[in-house]
């Protein structure tokens, strides 16, 4: 597995990361444990090194399966976790809370369930309008001193909010969702920020939940407790029309004798150096499959058919459930 640095951060991690959500729930019931254990240490054995996860999955549960997933390779792997809402003990949330105070508690649970003694990269979830994001940076701070946490990283933050952070602690990494088919932080500022300050970029949602795959379409049936069952761009009517970007990703996979899921993240890959897409899965064949992306090499002549293919098409719905959007940073 290639390797990539977040930015100017020195924090060196594999060009592709595993994201974890999905084996704890939101697109259906989730996994087995011992068999999300399996599939965390079959990706260290393929080579990834960037493990993400929060304590908003489950909630807690997941961060739990990736400590012991990742207990006997823990020099060896990069932990990232996030904080950032208010959960009550029953597992409902409380809105958004990112006092300093809470940071710190919420801190000292996650290193108990991790089972370490540090998280490599700690992720605000989500901006919190009611505490200045100074207030969160010099808490973050605290903790790096402390030798708590290692790095700093902000989640669906707008580009002021990355540069009024920047300003009062190194921001190793901001996680955007990022794709073929949402591209927001290309118009944003999100985009330019990083480069402008060496902040590396993971995108979430690569393969947009799935349907860059070419795997889902209009027939396709949810699980009852799927949340692609709630999102705009999930509908039946926008996925016939959002099938215009699969079969753009198609075309170029057949000349490239790969899958459509490779090059979708193959052409995040090619965006910058500084980029680490965190695909989630469930199943050994599609971890391997996507990894295998970082092999494919896209040309400039096919990042330019791809642009001018795009640039006919108009992706249909939000992407995501409004009251999700509701709490992400404009």
């Amino acid at each position: 597995m290639k390797k990539r640095s977040l930015g100017r951060s020195g924090l060196e991690v594999s060009a592709i990361g595993l994201g974890t959500m999905s084996m704890t729930a939101v697109y259906g019931p989730g996994m087995d444990r011992s068999a999300a254990v399996s599939l965390i240490r079959s990706a260290v054995e393929r080579g990834v090194t960037l493990f993400d996860t929060a304590e908003a999955y489950g909630p807690f549960t997941n961060e739990r399966l990736v400590g012991e997933g990742l207990g006997p390779v823990r020099d060896q792997v990069v932990i990232a976790t996030k904080f950032g809402f208010g959960i009550n003990a029953d597992g409902s949330r409380s809105g958004l809370n990112s006092r300093p105070e809470h940071i710190r508690e919420v801190v000292e649970a996650m290193l108990k369930r991790l089972d370490t003694d540090r998280i490599d990269l700690l992720y605000q979830h989500r901006v919190d309008p009611a505490v200045p994001v100074e207030e969160v940076a010099g808490a973050v701070g605290d903790l790096i001193r402390q030798g708590k946490v290692r790095h700093f990283g902000l989640s669906e933050a707008s580009a002021t909010t990355i540069r009024r952070a920047q300003a009062v602690l190194p921001v190793a990494a901001v996680q955007s969702e990022y794709s073929l088919w949402t591209r927001d932080v290309e118009q944003n500022g999100v985009l330019a920020a990083c480069r402008e300050l060496g902040i590396g970029l993971v995108p979430f949602s690569p393969l947009g939940a799935g349907f860059l795959t070419g795997k889902i379409d209009a027939t396709t049936s949810f699980d009852a407790t799927d949340f692609r069952r709630l999102s705009p761009r999930f509908t039946p009517e926008a996925r016939k029309a959002n099938q215009a970007v699969v079969d753009l990703l198609t075309a170029v996979a057949t000349r490239k004798e790969a899958t459509v899921a490779q090059i979708a993240l193959a052409w995040l890959l090619a965006q910058a150096p500084w980029i680490v897409p965190i695909p989630g899965t469930t199943r050994l064949h599609r971890l391997e499959e996507n990894l295998g992306a970082a092999a494919v090499e896209l040309t400039p002549d096919d990042l330019r058919e791809i642009e001018r293919a795009f640039e006919g098409i108009t992706v249909q719905g939000a992407r995501l459930p409004e009251a999700v959007l509701a709490m992400t940073e404009k």
